[in-house]
C-alpha cells in the first residue's frame, strides 16, 4: 500500500473555530521541497500511492471520498485536477464543475444540486467549485438571491450564518455515512492572478481561457477576500477540514494537495473484499474448467 513519506500538513489546516486572516498564510511555495524537480518527484510518488489506494477503495466499496476545490479565478483548479488525479481509474473518480445554477436548481435548497453528484461507496468525487459558491459569489453579489424566490421578509441578515450551519450539518451527515471530505482553498495572490490574466490576454494559445467575468470579479477582490475568510472560519470542522494551499506556484500546490489526499486515503483501513468458502470454491471450479480446455 502507500509508500511515499508524507510531511506535516498542520500548517495548512484551518483549525475549527478560529478566525482566519488570509494575510497570515503565504501564497508562495513552502519549505517542504528544495525545488520544482523534488516536488514533481513527490507528486509522482503520491499519484502512484493514490492510484493503488483508489483501486482498493473501488473494490471494497466501503468508503466514499469527496474533495472540494475553491479559489479565485486562475488559481489553478483545473490543472490541479488534471495532474493530481491523472492516474486514478476514471470509473471510480468523477469530476463535477459547478457553474451558475439553472432555473430548476434555484427553485430548490442550495444543497439539492450537489446532493445529486455525491460519490457512491467506492468512488471519489472532485467538486471544482461547489455549493460553497452560495456563500461566496452570492454573498459578493446578493442580487443572485432574487432568483431563489424567498418568501416575503426573507432572507434575513443572518442568511450567511444559517447557510454555514446548513453546510456543516450536511457534511457531518455525509461523514456519518462513511464519506470522507477534504476541502482545499487555493490561496492565490492578487499579483499572481494579474500575471496569469495577462498571459491569457497575450499568449494566443491561452486566449480561450479568458472571460470578461475574470476582470469583472477581480474588481471585487476585497469583498471575495472577506467572504473566503468568513467561510473558512465557519466551515472548517473536525469532520470536514479546510486546507489553505499556497497557489502562486502551481507545481507546489499540486504536490501539496496530492500529498494530503494520498495520506488521508492511505490512512483508511482499506482492503480487498474477502471471499467466503463458497465463493472460493466457485473460483477453484472455474479455474479447473479453464485449465481443462
Amino acid at each position: 500500500m502507500p509508500a511515499a513519506q508524507h510531511f506535516d500538513h498542520s500548517p495548512y489546516l484551518v483549525r475549527p473555530g478560529h478566525k482566519v486572516r488570509l494575510n497570515d498564510y503565504r501564497t508562495k511555495a513552502g519549505p517542504e521541497f528544495k525545488n520544482k524537480s523534488e516536488a514533481r518527484t513527490a507528486l509522482r510518488e503520491n499519484i502512484a500511492d493514490l492510484t493503488e489506494s483508489q483501486r482498493v477503495l473501488w473494490a471494497s466499496a466501503e468508503y466514499a471520498f469527496l474533495i472540494i476545490l475553491q479559489g479565485p479565478d486562475a488559481s489553478g483548479k483545473d490543472g490541479l485536477v488534471r495532474h493530481v488525479f491523472s492516474g486514478v481509474n476514471p470509473q471510480g473518480c468523477v469530476v463535477h464543475s459547478f457553474a451558475a445554477p439553472n432555473e430548476e436548481e434555484v427553485r430548490h435548497h442550495f444543497l439539492w444540486r450537489p446532493s445529486r453528484y455525491l460519490p457512491a461507496k467506492g468512488q471519489i468525487s472532485v467538486f471544482n467549485r461547489s455549493y460553497y459558491e452560495e456563500v461566496l459569489i452570492v454573498r459578493v453579489h446578493p442580487k443572485f438571491l432574487d432568483a431563489q424566490r424567498f418568501p416575503p421578509g426573507q432572507p434575513g441578515e443572518d442568511i450567511w450564518q444559517l447557510r454555514f450551519d446548513d453546510i456543516n450539518s450536511f457534511e457531518k451527515g455525509l461523514v456519518r455515512s462513511a464519506t470522507h471530505i477534504l476541502k482545499f482553498y487555493l490561496h492565490l495572490s492578487k499579483e499572481e492572478q494579474k500575471k496569469r490574466f495577462l498571459a491569457r490576454l497575450t499568449e494566443p494559445e491561452k486566449h480561450w481561457k479568458f472571460s470578461d467575468a475574470d476582470i469583472h470579479e477581480r474588481r471585487h477582490w476585497k469583498d471575495y477576500r472577506q467572504a473566503y475568510e468568513d467561510m473558512l472560519a465557519h466551515t472548517s470542522t473536525d469532520w470536514a477540514p479546510w486546507y489553505i494551499v499556497p497557489a502562486d506556484n502551481k507545481w507546489y500546490a499540486r504536490a501539496l494537495v496530492a500529498d494530503i489526499v494520498a495520506a488521508r486515503l492511505g490512512a483508511l483501513p482499506l482492503r480487498y473484499p474477502q471471499l467466503d468458502q463458497d465463493q472460493k470454491r466457485r473460483l477453484l471450479e472455474a479455474k479447473r474448467e479453464l485449465e481443462s480446455e
